[in-house]
């Protein structure tokens, strides 16, 4: 049995609504084959007042253990460094998460508010939000570049604006079994296990970008959502792998990816006066290829899928 502790912060709950929606496994999977035992939870924990108040005491007290901290919503440090933007069982809630985060067998930031910040941490960002142990794309945030939790491990970050369910149950469900050593992070502390390939990987619209002839509108080459602002291949995710509700994603139902899994989301440093920032016009080749991969190498990728758009990858995942 693993006990679970989850608490928001500077959030709109949509983590929280994510993960009731999950499938493999479900919430009452998790409770009766996994064994998680949630300790209180913002939407459904019965315990108010006094009584979360008792338990966070009995917690950092070491009366009550907690296996596994999960933390939904930006770190409010504002004004001034004083976190009284957001106040929660009476005291800043930050001031909670820096003592719960060192009793915490493993803590999980979900969702990007968590993992870097988010659309709170957007400049001038006046609430001073901030992410767990990153701040966009710098290591270090609330709890510091070198923070490791009682299991070894430095926080683990589930992206995505909202994360996706499975990918918070399956990460809760490795923890509770002993399995999360298995779990290779990225050096955002991302599972490699769901983001490794990019979200073009999957996309029914590959071929069509893989013909980047020229990519104006009206004219043969190229892939429309591309044009608009799809980030699908520079962001990692499996979003067409594991399907949203066992579906579809964004890009299957043509809407450009927006890159929700990425540190520099929401990407407006670019662009003045937008949250969003798209994609700069394509051309003949992309202006902005993944990190970690070379012009050289990537061209040559699409070249290759120029000449084999019904390779077996897109055939299989186009299904």
């Amino acid at each position: 049995m693993a006990n679970v502790l989850w608490l928001q912060g500077g959030a709109c709950s949509g983590n929280t609504m994510s993960f009731l929606n999950a499938e493999e496994p479900t919430v009452v999977e998790l409770i009766t084959d996994f064994g998680l035992n949630i300790l209180w939870h913002p939407t459904t924990g019965l315990q108010i007042g006094d009584q979360v108040q008792d338990l966070l005491r009995d917690i950092i007290a070491g009366k009550v253990q907690m296996d596994i901290l999960v933390y939904e919503g930006s770190i409010i440090q504002g004004p001034n460094g004083t976190g009284t933007m957001n106040y929660f069982a009476d005291r800043p809630m930050m001031d909670w998460i820096k003592e719960l985060s060192e009793v915490a067998g493993y803590v999980v930031a979900i969702g990007d508010c968590a993992t870097w910040g988010g659309i709170p941490a957007v400049a001038p960002n006046p609430s001073e939000s901030t992410g767990m142990q990153f701040l966009k794309k710098n290591k270090g945030g609330f709890l510091g570049a070198d923070y490791v939790s009682k299991g070894g491990l430095p926080v683990i970050n589930i992206p995505g604006c909202p994360a996706h369910p499975d990918w918070i149950t399956q990460i809760l469900v490795a923890i509770s079994v002993g399995r999360i050593g298995d779990v290779l992070i990225d050096e955002y502390h991302r599972p490699k296990t769901f983001f490794t390939d990019f979200v073009q990987d999957g996309c029914t619209n590959v071929s069509n970008f893989a013909q980047k002839v020229d990519g104006n509108f009206g004219k043969r080459g190229g892939c429309l959502f591309y044009e608009v602002g799809c980030r699908g291949p520079m962001t990692r995710a499996s979003c067409n792998n594991i399907l949203w509700n066992r579906q579809s994603s964004k890009t299957r139902s043509n809407h450009p990816c927006l890159g929700c899994t990425e540190p520099g989301f929401p990407h407006n440093d670019l662009m003045k006066g937008s949250v969003f920032k798209t994609m700069k016009y394509m051309g003949v080749f992309p202006k902005e290829v993944p990190e970690g991969r070379s012009k050289l190498a990537y061209y040559m990728e699409a070249g290759f899928q120029k000449v084999m758009p019904t390779n077996k990858r897109i055939t299989e995942t186009s299904k």
